[in-house]
């Protein structure tokens, strides 16, 4: 998967050749990759692919999940001109977008580290680059929600809607959907809370709500449905999420990882 997303994204840039290439000789090269900013490096697993489908080499000097500052040597890069060249923008764009989500979430993680909380991500993803942008929140230190709709039966408030007796809904979806397949269930009120720990989801979402109310279902699954995973979501920013991380609860997801990244600044300077 990781190859033939690589070759897409060098197809999309090079296109029919480059057009340098048919104007000078190669020549023996080398390059460095250099922070112009502060972060937590992402991307390695597909800069590796990419150098072996290129023929180049790569001496890293930071790997996946190691922070940075600015005037940082990344990596050392070497082959002939023309492959440095081609492949520079393909490098660098995958290196920036995986590692600014990196470096936000980090910032996330970071808050929460105290509380024994998950931080999860979403799929608030662009599209055809889940598995990329997934990848790079994994690095950062999230934890990975469902890639798709294959490998969770989640139930939000559209599904619900849909759903005329919720108890024989569930019984008739473990009887169909794959054993190890977990169950969840979206809830915007401490009765509906109450009521999908009753019917028997494995996981609650809590959905824009208070702290001070989720602290409150969070007291109450420890009573009565101890076995419940408790998820808190809904436009938890770096500014909230501390709060919420004290009420206890299992974990937290955010789109904000990927939606609100920032891109971070890295080059590359031919030797």
């Amino acid at each position: 998967m990781i190859e033939s997303f690589i070759r897409e994204v060098l197809a999309e840039d090079v296109g029919r050749g480059d057009l340098y290439a048919r104007v000078s000789a190669p020549v023996p090269a080398s390059a460095k990759i250099i922070a112009k900013s502060e972060g937590v490096l992402a991307g390695e697993e597909y800069l590796r692919v990419l150098a072996r489908i290129e023929s180049f080499g790569i001496v890293w000097h930071k790997r996946d999940g190691e922070t940075f500052v600015k005037g940082d040597v990344l990596m050392e890069l070497s082959g002939d001109s023309h492959t440095l060249l081609r492949i520079e923008r393909t490098l660098l764009n995958m290196l920036l977008h995986a590692s600014s989500i990196a470096t936000l979430t980090r910032r996330y993680v970071d808050l929460i580290a105290p509380y024994g909380t998950k931080l999860l991500d979403t799929r608030k993803t662009r599209p055809l680059l889940r598995t990329f942008e997934k990848y790079a929140t994994r690095i950062g230190g999230a934890t990975n929600h469902r890639m798709g709709l294959d490998d969770a039966l989640m139930l939000k408030d559209t599904h619900l809607k849909t759903i005329g007796d919720l108890d024989a809904f569930m019984a008739e979806a473990r009887r169909k959907i794959p054993f190890t397949s977990k169950i969840e269930i979206e809830a915007e009120t401490a009765e509906m809370a109450q009521k999908a720990m009753e019917v028997g989801a494995d996981i609650v979402m809590c959905d824009n709500m208070s702290p001070e109310a989720l602290a409150q279902i969070v007291a109450y699954k420890r009573a009565h449905h101890p076995g419940v995973l408790l998820e808190a979501s809904g436009n938890i920013s770096l500014e909230t999420i501390e709060s919420y991380a004290r009420t206890g609860v299992d974990a937290i997801s955010t789109g904000s990882l990927i939606h609100q990244a920032n891109w971070i600044d890295v080059s590359m300077k031919m030797d």
